[in-house]
């Protein structure tokens, strides 16, 4: 068993980086407690992963393709609403479940030092098993509806890494915001349902106005989940390079400063939980 021995100079500087670095075996031990906490008494088990992204798929291809009769070109509605759930989801669950990660695991926090940074981190890696998963359907589905990514599919890990920066710092500064200000708990909720609606989840970017565009692309998951479905349906999708730029900007700036936040609130956290 590795020894690992910590400072009070541990919770500074270039130290509390070796001391995360040290801890990862707990990063991946709490990760894998959150899968299977979740998934421990459900009937359903890990398909959940997948009957989530399906159902919602099926009533937003419903409402949007069906019934608002919205365009999505030469891709199947049904297909491209996928592809807008699928980041969707894990944006939106890293967020809410890392948001309240400090306040769940206080029992734990307030016993023992170790680098705080890794319980929100082990969110995000909990999640990235679910989005495996839901990614895996999606490559079904793509086969069954006989779509065949365009070259541009080699430029989706790119797509995706500014997806997990963005959920990653979204997560650190909501979870230290949330441990120094319980209202944020009930924030939460709200802000990732009116999230979804000012993101093109169910349809494409090209419904939006042109005189509203710009104002929706300041939105950062604008630009990921149209490079996402750029990745995969190539020119079938129509797609603004710059807006991804803008997100991966957006998310760099919040990765930065959620770090900077986060390690500030650390400082006290025992005293505020």
């Amino acid at each position: 068993m590795r020894e690992i021995i910590i400072s009070p100079k541990s919770k500074g500087g270039v130290r509390y980086w070796q001391d995360l670095w040290q801890a990862r075996e707990l990063l991946f031990f709490l990760a894998w407690r959150d899968v299977v906490v979740k998934y421990k008494h459900a009937v359903l088990g890990i398909l959940w992963t997948v009957l989530r992204p399906v159902l919602t798929t099926i009533v937003f291809t419903l409402v949007f393709g069906k019934i608002a009769k919205l365009s999505a070109g030469e891709i199947p509605y049904s297909l491209l609403v996928l592809s807008g759930v699928i980041p969707w989801f894990f944006f939106s669950t890293t967020v809410s479940e890392a948001g309240n990660s400090m306040v769940t695991n206080s029992a734990l926090i307030t016993k023992i030092y170790f680098p705080r940074l890794i319980v929100p981190a082990s969110i995000v890696l909990a999640n990235s098993l679910d989005f495996a998963v839901a990614a895996i359907l999606l490559v079904l589905m793509m086969a069954v509806s006989g779509f065949t990514p365009s070259m541009t599919v080699f430029l989706l890990p790119v797509v995706v890494l500014v997806l997990l920066i963005l959920s990653v710092s979204t997560g650190l500064l909501i979870s230290a915001l949330n441990a120094k200000y319980r209202d944020v708990q009930y924030l939460i909720p709200f802000v990732i349902t009116f999230g979804q609606y000012i993101s093109p989840v169910g349809f494409a970017t090209s419904v939006v106005p042109t005189q509203w565009i710009w104002l929706f692309q300041l939105n950062p998951l604008v630009g990921i989940i149209d490079g996402i479905r750029w990745s995969l349906f190539g020119n079938a999708y129509l797609f603004n390079p710059w807006s991804l730029l803008y997100s991966f900007i957006v998310s760099v700036v919040l990765l930065f400063t959620g770090i900077a936040y986060f390690r500030s609130v650390e400082k006290e956290i025992v005293d505020v939980l």
